[in-house]
């Protein structure tokens, strides 16, 4: 029917002149027809033929005024009163405020209320919020935790000293180091447009022992060219990796940048590897001035302030913004994407990789830092230094005093002592076939259920496990193959059982050794007795 067709596409005015129009043209007992057929009341068309009557254009009101259903604040006239009062800034921390420890979501205030004497609905709480102004805010981190009372004076002085750099040409750059990013499988935070279909699949948790690496981004923000120079490490952020991210960048950027530069601008915060009280970043800096023949001035931000620094807003963000929402499962996907980061004013980047060690544990002595030539500023010297070139500055240790012995670098360990048949009791024929077995065995569970180590195969993960059974301590272990205790005791939960379904039981050592110096001596005994 006509009807039928017509009505599901107009508003309650439009159908009722319709019916009035059709009955009007059917003449004398159109009303009853029409109803009959449209399955509506009479007077709804009578109404619609005292509207085709009027002469008057219609608008867009589809009842008269005051017609419909009285809103819920139409009938409970304290209702929005009492809504604002559980709402309004002054209830957050007051003890006796009915939502103080609890989140002020559409469904708690509609709770409350419901408690007040006002029942209404989470959509009713919702139309009242808008009509009076609220909406949904988080937290604005903007306040300092602590203040320093020099804190805009020494803004002050870093200022002038970046205007007083960039007019001679010289050059000035912010540093710090960025997030440790997890590298594998992970969740990445943020949103990005993609075509229909399953989002990106990655690991439900996040857990170290799943990663096979660590990405240690530090940023240089040349503030006068507008570029960023990132270098990943994947050892330990310290100042011996900070002083040689500034090397790489001087070397493959600044000096062909800075042909005729004798000095060198460096703001940087407070803390971390670049720390203003740290000895080892000191020293360092002094190798690097030697080596380049830069006198290197330093400002560093005052306390609390480190989300001020240049490197972190003109650089890091937009970082973050390129990779959201990618997983880094690759040392290469974090270099390509930071390597990837550009801006409508034109910021580039360039990203290098840094395999090498970084110990933690390096001491400065106090001799070290005499020798040194540190010229304070006059005003806060100790967040305002230069450090000129000086032939004869000391070297830096490479090693914490307890591995000096050790010439190889940290992610390194001796395989022939910890191979050693003294400490695994079996040979070295039947070594390697039980790691033939237990390696079958590993690649039969499912990839999350392996132990995995970025500095250690799955060779060695066997050995140290061997090496647990015959009671070797875990910290023992730990050092022997240059990783952290947490990390060597959670292999060796995952790998023991495997040995014992394989059945292999090793005799414990004669002796309890907990040193590494005891360690050596005890197979150099152990080894010229036997011969």
């Amino acid at each position: 029917m006509k009807l039928e067709a017509v009505t599901p596409h107009l508003n309650e005015r439009q159908r009722r002149l319709l019916y009035a129009a059709e009955a009007r043209q059917l003449g004398h007992g159109g009303i009853a027809a029409v109803a009959a057929a449209a399955r509506i009341s009479k007077s709804c068309i009578r109404r619609g033929l005292a509207n085709l009557e009027e002469d008057t254009r219609a608008d867009s009101r589809v009842r008269r005024p005051g017609a419909g259903r009285p809103s819920a604040a139409e009938k409970d006239p304290g209702l929005r009163a009492a809504l604002t009062a559980l709402v309004e800034d002054h209830t957050q921390g007051d003890p006796i405020g009915p939502l103080t420890w609890t989140t002020k979501s559409l469904r708690h205030l509609a709770d409350e209320l419901a408690t007040q004497g006002h029942a209404v609905g989470r959509d009713t709480v919702a139309a009242l919020l808008k009509e009076a102004g609220f909406s949904l805010r988080g937290n604005a981190r903007v306040l300092a935790g602590s203040s320093h009372p020099d804190r805009d004076a020494q803004f002050r002085h870093l200022n002038d000293k970046v205007r007083e750099f960039m007019d001679a040409g010289d050059p000035v750059i912010s540093v710090d180091a960025k997030k440790k990013e997890q590298i594998g499988l992970f969740a990445q935070a943020g949103r990005e447009w993609a075509p229909p279909g399953a989002p990106v699949q990655v690991l439900d948790h996040d857990f170290p022992t799943q990663a096979t690496g660590t990405a240690i981004p530090y940023g240089i923000y040349d503030v006068g060219r507008n570029t960023g120079f990132v270098v990943v490490g994947t050892d330990h952020d310290t100042a011996a990796f900070a002083v040689a991210a500034l090397r790489r960048w001087w070397t493959e950027e600044g000096r062909t940048a800075y042909p005729t530069a004798r000095r060198l601008l460096v703001t940087a915060d407070g803390g971390g590897s670049n720390s203003s009280r740290a000895r080892a970043w000191k020293a360092n800096l002094a190798v690097l001035a030697t080596e380049t023949g830069l006198e290197i001035t330093v400002c560093h931000l005052p306390p609390g302030t480190s989300k001020w620094n240049r490197v972190e807003h003109r650089l890091f963000s937009f970082i973050s913004m390129n990779w959201r929402a990618r997983p880094l499962t690759s040392f290469d996907v974090a270099l390509n994407l930071i390597a990837a980061t550009t801006t409508a004013t034109g910021l580039r980047v360039t990203a290098r990789l840094d395999s090498d060690s970084y110990p933690t544990g390096v001491e400065i002595d106090a001799q070290h830092v005499a020798a040194l030539t540190v010229n304070p500023d006059q005003f806060h010297g100790e967040w305002n230094y230069t450090i000129p070139p000086q032939p004869g500055v000391p070297t830096v240790p490479l090693q914490p005093p307890g591995r000096r012995s050790h010439p190889r670098a940290a992610h390194t360990f001796d395989a022939a002592l910890a191979t050693h048949p003294i400490l695994t009791g079996l040979s070295r024929q039947a070594l390697d076939h039980l790691v033939a077995e237990i390696r079958g065995m590993l690649d039969a569970l499912p990839p999350k259920q392996r132990p995995r180590h970025r500095k250690l195969t799955t060779e060695n993960i066997i050995w140290a496990t061997v090496l647990d059974q015959r009671g070797l301590p875990c910290s023992l272990t730990a050092h022997l193959f240059r990783i952290g205790e947490n990390q060597m005791r959670t292999l060796l939960q995952q790998t023991r059982p495997l040995l014992q379904r394989q059945g292999h039981q090793s005799e414990p050592l004669p002796v309890r050794l907990i040193d590494p110096c005891e360690l050596a001596r005890y197979v150099m005994h152990a080894t010229s007795m036997k011969s």
